[in-house]
């Protein structure tokens, strides 16, 4: 699904309103009967519901939206903010409509004293106003978000929540903003709902499919994309009859330390559980009884050291390499790692430690081959490049240092974003927060080694194993609810997430 920047989207919805052709006022009455029949489904009829609509076509959203309730019977009324002394066209005539039927009960809001009691078993739907501020909001209307905000009634927004920006917030004031539960979506997802810095403005958000051409939706052009099931299910190969073991890779992994054995374990499984013909692991002498009792299935690779990677005897034949979990950061380690980069050219996954040598030698960016796939925490990628004032500025930053160093940036968290060198960025649709948890990260390094050997061009790699990783950790968890998920869990249903991928359970 693409994320459109807020004038995208209203050329889209021009576009609309003149290609299929609509009237304004009839796309507005469609997109109400959207969010009017996700009310219905989700909200009790004896709520009480009280509608805040702005002047603009947000708040004509909110009034037909109004209109739409009374005539299923909601106990319903409206209060509108004139914020300008009048209102958009497409909201007037909204206005009007409502004010026919008998029951309505309309307030205009020209100060706080005409600010109604909220009860907390109440339900507010939040139109005051959409994607087209450009600045916090102030005065009256401030004064509306934060009596809302106040209320403890659970929010509904339309759209947007009133007061946040589409995309950068650097700027907003959050004073100003509405709290909302739940933020309902014209069609697309907002780049704001994306940010972790959001999540108490927007709520749960779902997209909510309005009509909009889809001729001009596939013409326009973003660099940003929120992956679904479809995308990643055409791109997932089958297998066929006659394959063999050497048809799907034999990838060499560079994992575990004295003490961080573990990490080594859990990567290598993911490999093998998500379908590498071969795997062989690089390890110190100390793993050596641990790897082939706890992954008999894997081969090993011993190291001089006891303790840690201190030498690289690989042979340059592998179809993929991967580096990093558990690893540690000796002086030798770093030497190995340097003397590896030098001497494999093909795109590589880098993790964990291996990222930790890379921000304390930064000279080592300019030999990382291209297309290289790297998995950062928040943490580690601010160690490699520098700290963000918020989530836009850190997103910015990660899309320039894919571009700038040619590779794919993985930065972990919900809704995992992969920044690509062409200047594209994916946000995953699939975890949750049972998957922050220790090893969850050194999983996926597996899985995304494991499908680049298998012959994944770098990208759709790093994408499908973001998705998958999700995808098994959501199947763990409706079993083991999120506090007693952990890293096995994921491993243990990456079949499942196969099998729902190919919708064969």
């Amino acid at each position: 699904m693409k994320i459109f920047r807020s004038a995208q989207i209203r050329e889209i919805d021009s576009y609309t309103i003149i290609n299929e052709p609509v009237e304004s006022i009839d796309l507005m009455e469609r997109a109400a009967i959207a969010v009017t029949l996700w009310i219905k489904e989700n909200i009790q009829i004896n709520k009480k519901i009280i509608v805040f609509a702005g002047p603009g076509n947000n708040g004509g959203d909110g009034l037909a939206i109004a209109r739409q309730l009374i005539k299923f019977d909601y106990n319903t009324s409206c209060f509108i903010l004139k914020a300008s002394g009048k209102l958009s066209p497409d909201c007037q005539i909204n206005l009007d409509r409502i004010k026919e039927l008998k029951n309505a009960e309309i307030t205009e809001i020209k100060s706080v004293s005409d600010l109604p009691l909220i009860n907390s078993d109440e339900v507010i739907i939040d139109a005051l106003f959409g994607t087209g501020l450009t600045r916090p909001l102030d005065g009256l209307a401030k004064d509306v978000v934060k009596h809302i905000n106040n209320s403890n009634a659970g929010v509904i927004s339309v759209d947007m929540p009133s007061g946040l920006f589409g995309e950068n917030n650097s700027d907003n004031n959050f004073e100003s903003v509405i709290r909302a539960n739940y933020t309902l979506s014209f069609q697309f997802p907002k780049l704001s709902f994306i940010f972790p810095e959001n999540e108490d403005f927007v709520g749960k958000w779902i997209v909510l499919p309005i009509g909009l051409h889809p001729g001009i939706i596939e013409k326009t052009e973003t660099p940003f994309c929120y992956l679904e099931n479809d995308f990643i299910k055409t791109r997932t190969r089958q297998r066929n009859k006659f394959s063999h073991k050497g048809a799907f890779g034999h990838v060499f992994l560079v994992s575990g330390s004295y003490g961080k054995m573990g990490a080594a374990v859990l990567a290598a499984k993911a490999c093998l559980k998500t379908g590498s013909g071969l795997v062989t692991v690089h390890i110190p002498k100390s793993g050596y009884t641990i790897m082939q009792t706890a992954l008999p299935e894997a081969m090993v690779s011993i190291d001089p050291s006891d303790s840690f990677f201190t030498e690289f005897f690989v042979n340059l034949k592998y179809s993929a390499i991967g580096i990093g979990p558990g690893i540690g950061i000796k002086p030798d380690t770093f030497r190995a790692f340097k003397k590896l980069l030098n001497e494999y050219r093909k795109p590589m996954v880098i993790d964990a430690d291996a990222l930790n040598i890379i921000s304390e030698n930064k000279e080592l960016l300019k030999i990382i081959p291209e297309n290289s796939i790297l998995t950062p925490h928040p943490k580690e990628f601010e160690r490699l490049t520098e700290t963000w004032a918020n989530d836009y500025e850190r997103l910015q930053k990660q899309i320039q240092f894919a571009v700038n160093n040619k590779l794919i940036v993985v930065l972990k968290g919900a809704n995992t974003s992969i920044a690509c060198p062409e200047g594209t960025c994916y946000f995953n649709s699939t975890g949750n927060p049972g998957m922050a948890t220790a090893g969850s990260g050194d999983v996926l390094t597996g899985i995304i080694l494991s499908l680049l050997g298998q012959g994944y061009e770098p990208k759709l790699a790093a994408i499908i194993g973001v998705y998958i990783h999700g995808l098994a950790g959501d199947i763990a968890c409706e079993k083991t609810g999120d506090e007693a998920l952990i890293a096995s869990d994921i491993i243990e249903n990456l079949g499942n997430a196969f099998l729902k991928l190919k919708n064969k359970v």
